[in-house]
C-alpha cells in the first residue's frame, strides 16, 4: 500500500518541482496547465491596463514575436493588486490588450499575485526569489527555464525589450 504525503511550504504551496506543476485559469475561463509548455522557457508577467507601465504590452508582444519560435512563452497575468489598475473583467481585459497592443501571447484570467492570497504559482515563484523578488507593482517579470526552474526576475521598471531581459531570454533558450 502506497501512502501519498503532500508537504506544504510556509506559503501554503505544494512542493512543486517547477513552474510546469501549476495550472492557471486562462482569460477564456478554461484551465491553462503550464505543463503544456514543457520544454519551453516561460516569462510570467503580472499586467494591468491602467498603469504607467501598460505600454510594456507592446514590448512584450515584440519579445513574443521574436522568440516564440525559439521556445519562449510569455504569459500575461492581469492583476488588480497594485493601485487598482486592472478593474476590467476578462472580456474587457482581452479586448483592451488586443485592440490597443495587438497582444497574441497567452493571457491568464485576472488573479491575485501578491501576499497570502496570491495564486499558487506566484507564491511558489516568490519562495524561489525571496522578499525582494516578489511583485510589488504591475509588470513584474519572472523567467523560468525549459526545465521549469526559476531563472531570474525583473522589476516592473525593466522594459521587456531591454538588453537585460533579452540576454536572459537568449541564455534560457540556448541549447
Amino acid at each position: 500500500m502506497e501512502i501519498l504525503v503532500i508537504m506544504m511550504t510556509a506559503s501554503g504551496v505544494q512542493n512543486a518541482k517547477g513552474v510546469f506543476d501549476f495550472t492557471l485559469t486562462g482569460i477564456d475561463g478554461k484551465p491553462m496547465p503550464l505543463a503544456q509548455f514543457k520544454g519551453h522557457s516561460i516569462l510570467l508577467v503580472n499586467t494591468a491596463s491602467e498603469c504607467s507601465h501598460t505600454p510594456q504590452f507592446e514590448g512584450l508582444e515584440k519579445l513574443w514575436e521574436a522568440y516564440k519560435d525559439k521556445g519562449l512563452v510569455i504569459i500575461g497575468v492581469p492583476s488588480n493588486d497594485f493601485g487598482a489598475q486592472e478593474p476590467g473583467n476578462a472580456t474587457e481585459i482581452a479586448t483592451f490588450c488586443t485592440k490597443n497592443y495587438g497582444v497574441t501571447f497567452p493571457l491568464a484570467d485576472k488573479s491575485v499575485v501578491s501576499g497570502v492570497e496570491a495564486i499558487p504559482v506566484y507564491r511558489w515563484a516568490g519562495d524561489q526569489t525571496g522578499l525582494l523578488g516578489r511583485p510589488n507593482w504591475n509588470f513584474h517579470k519572472y523567467l523560468f527555464g525549459r526545465d521549469g526552474q526559476f531563472i531570474d526576475w525583473f522589476a516592473s521598471t525593466t522594459e521587456p525589450q531591454s538588453g537585460k531581459v533579452k540576454r536572459a531570454v537568449e541564455k534560457a533558450l540556448a541549447p
